[in-house]
C-alpha cells in the first residue's frame, strides 16, 4: 500500500493534504490551543533535534514497503527519515489534533513525504492491522487517557509489528529544561509504562532513558 491508495474506508488522502475527523473533547481543545499558539516558530526552538529523530527511526529497523504512521506527529520532523526508511513503496501517513501544526510542516516541505491525517489518536479512522509500526514522539504526556490511546495504536497495528515511544531528550533533562522534578508517578518511567503497554496490547522489548533519548520500543502483541 502506498501513499497514493486509498485505504479502504476512505481514510488516506493524498500526501499534503489533511482529513479532519472531529473531537469535541475538551481535552482536545486544550491540546489544539497549545499547539496552536506554538505552530509558527515550533521547529526552530529545536533546530538540533534531527540527528535525534533519526536515530530513534533507525532503532525501529523498517524495512522498504512498510506502512508506518507518526502519531501525533506535529510539524513533521520525523517525516523525512520514515519515508527514507520505507522508500517510495511504503506508506507514511501522519497524524495530529491540531491543524497549525500539520500546516506548519507543509510549509516546511514535508507535506509531499506522508498522507497528513487531522485525527485524535485515541479515535484513528484507520482499519485494524493495517500498519507494520507505529512512532510517536512526545505523545504520552499529551494523551488524556494514555492506556486507551495506547490501545487503539495496537488496533491499528499488525501482530508483531512495533511501536517506538520517542523523545529527542531523555525524562531527567526534558524536566531540568521546565524546571520540573520527576514524579513516581510519571507514565514514561518503565515501572509504570511496562504494565500499561501490556494492558494495552504491546511488549515492551527495549527501555532507553537518558540525557541524549527518550526510547521505548514495545511490540504488538499476538492477537
Amino acid at each position: 500500500m502506498n501513499d497514493s491508495s486509498r485505504m479502504n474506508n476512505g481514510t488516506a488522502e493524498t500526501p499534503g493534504h489533511a482529513r479532519h475527523v472531529p473531537d469535541a473533547s475538551s481535552q482536545v481543545h486544550d491540546v489544539q490551543e497549545f499547539f496552536a499558539s506554538r505552530a509558527h516558530d515550533w521547529d526552530a526552538k529545536f533546530p538540533d533535534d534531527g540527528p535525534a529523530y533519526q536515530a530513534g527511526v533507525a532503532a525501529m529497523e523498517l524495512r522498504a514497503g512498510d506502512r508506518v504512521l507518526d502519531a501525533g506527529c506535529g510539524t513533521g520532523r520525523a517525516l523525512p527519515a520514515l519515508r527514507a526508511a520505507v522508500g517510495p513503496g511504503g506508506t507514511v501517513l501522519g497524524a495530529d489534533l491540531t491543524p497549525e501544526m500539520l500546516a506548519a510542516g507543509v510549509r516546511a516541505g514535508r507535506g509531499h513525504l506522508a498522507s497528513l491525517l487531522l485525527a485524535d489518536v485515541h479515535r484513528l479512522p484507520l482499519p485494524d492491522a493495517s500498519l507494520d509500526a507505529v512512532f510517536a514522539a512526545g505523545l504520552l504526556s499529551h494523551l488524556a487517557e494514555p492506556g486507551p490511546g495506547l490501545a487503539e495504536l495496537a488496533r491499528t497495528v499488525r501482530p508483531g509489528g512495533r511501536l517506538a515511544l520517542f523523545h529527542p531528550v531523555g525524562r531527567a533533562a526534558l524536566a531540568a529544561r521546565k524546571g520540573r522534578r520527576l514524579t513516581p508517578g510519571d507514565v514514561r518511567a518503565e515501572p509504570n509504562l511496562r504494565p500499561l503497554l501490556e494492558r494495552s496490547g504491546w511488549d515492551l522489548v527495549r527501555y532507553v532513558d537518558e540525557d541524549a533519548r527518550y526510547l521505548a520500543m514495545a511490540v504488538r502483541q499476538e492477537m
